[in-house]
């Protein structure tokens, strides 16, 4: 019997024997890790779907929601095939308005009116301006007091009747309607910071009103200019305030072509954007302090007809249409101001070149459709 003996010896060292539990564990793991990319996406989608629920359509509703609610609303959110909306031709129609809110001389007049149409299969956007001055034969009056007239007659019939004229008078329906309190534009500037705004023509305005002076009888002065401070933009872009922003937007006592309506559409336009920017960057998107408080605000000054659900996939189509926002003004050329007359209750109005509103419904369907 011959013995073998080596003189070097190896060392192996055997596996540990794992459990059941343990074996699944580390399966999991090694999925995880070779799709940590996946794992980096949802946390991703939630910041963002958080973000959009917040400052968007839908927010001023959660306020009355419950966990659950809000779980059905980020799954309409993530999933908005899942939630019927309102829609004509795979466009969504949604009017937006700005009014003075307290502290305003006139608190319920929607001196800013955009048309919002979004598209559910195409991921894009379009921002209408209206001007505020067009006539509204049939009411007897301006289209920016359509919407405080209404409250007139019935407790959030401003809404209503804002809505039922914008879509006879452009000729395509308007599925939603919103009102912002321009108060809360202000105050949301203030919590974000300044915005970067580019101004396209440099203005004076020398009659911009002072708040708190409408009624003031300046000592006699017949010219009542202690009610007026003159404001002043330069060409190229601006770092602005909410105070500055609000005086860009609101100006509309401008020398030359900056004191028209439709300079202001497009300096409400460009102010919108600017906001909107801000609220996408990173200094907001991570700042959870900023978006609560950016989320109180509008709970409290915003007025909608819009469904929770809905208005949770409403966020998601805008959302989506970030990147493909096209900016319309009606074309001045379809517009007139005639005359002041007792026709037009001495005003100054917009009405229609041609005596109907046709050729800017043919635009409006051409640009949408």
């Amino acid at each position: 019997m011959t013995t073998r003996n080596n003189s070097t010896q190896t060392n192996i060292e055997i596996p540990k024997k794992l459990n059941k539990n343990e074996v699944r564990f580390s399966k999991i793991k090694r999925r995880f890790l070779k799709h940590v990319w996946v794992a980096r996406f949802l946390v991703l989608l939630l910041v963002l779907t958080g973000l959009s629920l917040t400052i968007l359509f839908s927010v001023s509703l959660l306020s009355k929601t419950t966990l659950p609610q809000i779980v059905n609303l980020a799954k309409a959110f993530i999933n908005p095939k899942s939630v019927a909306i309102k829609a004509t031709q795979g466009r969504t129609n949604i009017l937006l308005m700005g009014k003075g809110g307290a502290g305003h001389e006139a608190p319920d007049l929607t001196d800013s009116m955009m048309l919002i149409s979004i598209s559910d299969g195409e991921s894009d956007m379009a921002i209408i301006s209206l001007p505020r001055d067009i006539w509204v034969k049939d009411l007897r009056t301006k289209l920016n007091s359509v919407y405080y007239w209404g409250n007139q007659k019935q407790a959030g019939g401003g809404l209503v009747l804002a809505e039922s004229v914008v879509e006879e008078i452009l000729g395509v329906p308007v599925h939603y309607g919103v009102v912002a309190d321009f108060s809360a534009f202000g105050k949301i500037l203030d919590i974000v910071g300044k915005i970067e705004v580019y101004v396209e023509n440099s203005f004076t305005d020398s009659k911009f009103p002072i708040a708190g002076k409408e009624e003031d009888l300046c000592d006699g002065d017949k010219s009542l200019s202690c009610r007026y401070e003159t404001i002043s933009f330069e060409k190229g872009f601006q770092q602005m305030d909410s105070v500055i922003a609000l005086k860009f937007v609101r100006s509309r006592n401008a020398d030359g072509a900056e004191g028209t309506d439709f300079a202001r559409n497009v300096r409400q336009q460009r102010v919108v954007n600017a906001l909107l920017a801000k609220l996408k960057s990173k200094e907001i998107v991570f700042s959870p302090g900023k978006l609560f408080q950016v989320l109180n605000v509008i709970l409290d000054s915003f007025e909608t007809d819009i469904p929770s659900n809905q208005g949770a996939v409403i966020s998601r189509y805008v959302f989506d249409a970030r990147n493909s926002v096209n900016n319309l003004y009606l074309p001045e050329e379809l517009l007139v101001n005639p005359s002041k007359s007792f026709e037009y209750d001495n005003l100054y109005v917009l009405v229609p070149d041609s005596g109907d509103w046709e050729k800017i419904r043919s635009w409006i369907k051409q640009k949408l459709y």
